[in-house]
């Protein structure tokens, strides 16, 4: 039974509405601790489970410059969450005939096929091992605002590595190398798309170029700012000490990019640009947890699930990683000096997303879980931090899930 949730936060932090099933009261608890104890500013978050909404939770404050609580229908930049619904959008083209996934990409996008780039297929554009996770050259100012800027010079440049033979996040330039094969098998641009065939059809609040009238929902980003003695992981220690490392290229050759600016926001930015709200991931996910629903059939499914590049050392991001095709799975690296830093644990059965800062979007076959987190503050890590951990924790132990001590959550 699902009760209305109204906590005061107190000290002008604002209050947690929404409503939560008494099953799922942990994730409330966890949710509540965030702003109490973790430095929480504003965010939602939301869970279905067989397709019916156990959680639906938003609270706290937006931006400082903004003023206000977040509110109902608050949306956020999640960041490389749009990740995941760009890849659902090529496998539904795959589910349609339109696109193949053993098929040179040149079959397609003729000119990209050039600077060694000639034998990439579909699947290395989703599994990351396709060779562009940069751009060498320095990005014009307002680059990314450019779909045709971008996608010509990722036709252009040469790839970091023979494709094929090993895999590194393709941390901006994902939303344009599977983004331009959405739109050249399509006929359609990747947020055009996006919202036909998902969004419109799924009723949910997730965008892919958003609509200057919903302008005004958006509730401003605030950056992680480092202290002094934080753990720094490979990732950072390059980036910050080498200008034309592919870590350095990916994260900052950006064009100037403005992630909270009105030409950012209607923009397309497929690897990093989406805006919603937990309860549009979550949405996102309903389907994807419970054997496809209308969108994609169980084979689908299987490839979403399915490792397609795992193990050894991301060539970006400089850790172990797992990947489907185009998702995200539960990666397990406590292990590491920056373990805590470099982790999304997730269940054996489940593929998603997180985004820089420390949102997530996933689901789970098995116990047929649609999970969604957004939130305005970032924090420390490439993948997840202990907010958005400790719900996702509290969501599977909710669920009788007992361990997660094989790298993923395990019913013993």
């Amino acid at each position: 039974m699902s009760t209305s949730v109204d906590i005061a936060l107190g000290s002008e932090r604002g209050t947690i509405h929404g409503f939560c099933d008494e099953k799922f009261q942990p994730v409330l608890d966890e949710f509540t601790r965030n702003f109490l104890e973790r430095e929480e500013q504003g965010a939602s978050v939301s869970l279905n489970v067989e397709g019916e909404t156990v959680v639906d939770l938003w609270g706290g404050r937006l931006h400082p410059r903004q003023g206000g609580d977040w509110q109902e229908d608050t949306i956020s930049v999640v960041h490389s969450v749009t990740k995941a619904a760009v890849s659902l959008c090529a496998h539904l083209l795959i589910a349609d005939g339109k696109l193949d996934l053993h098929a040179k990409v040149a079959r397609y996008w003729p000119e990209f096929a050039v600077a060694g780039k000639e034998d990439v297929t579909v699947a290395m554009m989703l599994n990351h091992s396709a060779g562009l996770p940069a751009l060498r050259k320095p990005i014009k100012d307002g680059g990314y605002l450019d779909w045709d800027y971008m996608t010509d010079r990722l036709a252009e440049e040469e790839p970091f590595w023979r494709p094929g033979t090993r895999h590194g996040y393709h941390m901006s330039t994902f939303g344009w190398t599977v983004g331009e094969l959405v739109r050249r098998a399509s006929g359609l641009s990747l947020g055009e798309f996006f919202q036909r065939r998902v969004a419109q059809p799924l009723g949910i609040d997730f965008h892919i170029g958003l609509p200057e009238s919903e302008h005004h929902r958006v509730a401003r980003m605030m950056r992680w700012a480092p202290k002094k003695g934080d753990p720094v992981s490979p990732f950072t220690h390059a980036l910050l000490n080498d200008s034309k490392s592919v870590q350095y290229l990916a994260l900052l050759n950006n064009g100037n990019h403005k992630t909270d600016a009105p030409e950012s926001y209607a923009a397309q930015f497929g690897a990093g640009g989406g805006i919603a709200n937990a309860r549009g991931i979550a949405g996102l996910y309903r389907p994807l947890a419970n054997e496809g629903g209308d969108l994609v059939d169980a084979i689908a499914i299987e490839r979403m699930t399915s490792a397609s590049v795992a193990g050894g050392e991301d060539a970006t991001l400089l850790m172990p990683t797992r990947f489907s095709l185009g998702f995200m799975l539960s990666m397990d690296n406590r292990h590491r000096p920056t373990g805590e830093l470099e982790s999304v644990i997730m269940g054996k059965h489940a593929f998603g997303h997180a985004g820089a800062g420390g949102s997530l979007g996933f689901a789970d076959s098995e116990c047929h879980l649609g999970f969604g987190y957004a939130m305005n503050k970032m924090g420390a890590g490439i993948l997840l931090n202990d907010r958005g951990q400790s719900l996702v924790d509290a969501a599977y132990q909710c669920l009788g899930y007992t361990t997660c001590e094989p790298g993923y959550w395990f019913s013993n």
